[in-house]
């Protein structure tokens, strides 16, 4: 945890209340407490922390600062983005949530679901399925995140547009077949 970082959080909550510190401490901490946990200089208790939150009417998620990516979640992040590279698009697609990387992660996840479905076989119904899953997925990532991309979701859009035709193709064909079966 970040001690600048939550200090200056619980600073800005105080400040956004229009309060003193003396009027935040009460006789629960000391002002020259407060005042070293806003400077980042000391790092409150749980129960401090919990305290804090209380008074200032702020949840205390907001007051706890992100957690910062860890060395092994850039590895992580690392190994992801050379899968993506050698094209392994499957394993990119089905990796657990790096901590850290969430957003960049999301958009690589994006990408791998519209080349795998892309790749699809045509002429397999059931792959045709899956590509269209795969192409809703890559919408719906697409979407998200700091790396949000409309040229992404656009390519996905007009690909689940084209399966979709495919498959309606496919089915109409079924039913017409079936159709023609019962006159005879």
């Amino acid at each position: 945890m970040n001690s600048n970082e939550l200090g200056r959080r619980i600073k800005e909550a105080r400040l956004a209340k229009k309060l003193t510190q003396a009027e935040v401490v009460g006789d629960f901490i000391t002002r020259n407490m407060l005042s070293q946990i806003e400077s980042g200089a000391a790092l409150p208790s749980v129960k401090t922390l919990e305290y804090l939150s209380r008074v200032l009417e702020v949840p205390m998620a907001q007051l706890m600062p992100e957690e910062e990516p860890s060395a092994d979640g850039a590895a992580d992040y690392m190994s992801a983005r050379a899968l993506f590279n050698k094209e392994d698009y499957a394993r990119v697609a089905d990796l657990p949530d790096i901590p850290g990387f969430s957003d960049e992660l999301t958009a690589l996840r994006a990408r791998a679901c519209l080349e795998l479905a892309r790749r699809a076989d045509s002429k397999d119904i059931g792959a045709l399925q899956k590509a269209a899953e795969l192409a809703r997925q890559a919408v719906q990532l697409s979407d998200k995140g700091l790396f949000a991309n409309a040229s992404v979701r656009s390519e996905a859009l007009l690909l689940l547009n084209t399966l979709a035709g495919q498959l309606s193709d496919y089915y109409k064909s079924m039913i017409d077949s079936e159709l023609d079966s019962v006159k005879l």
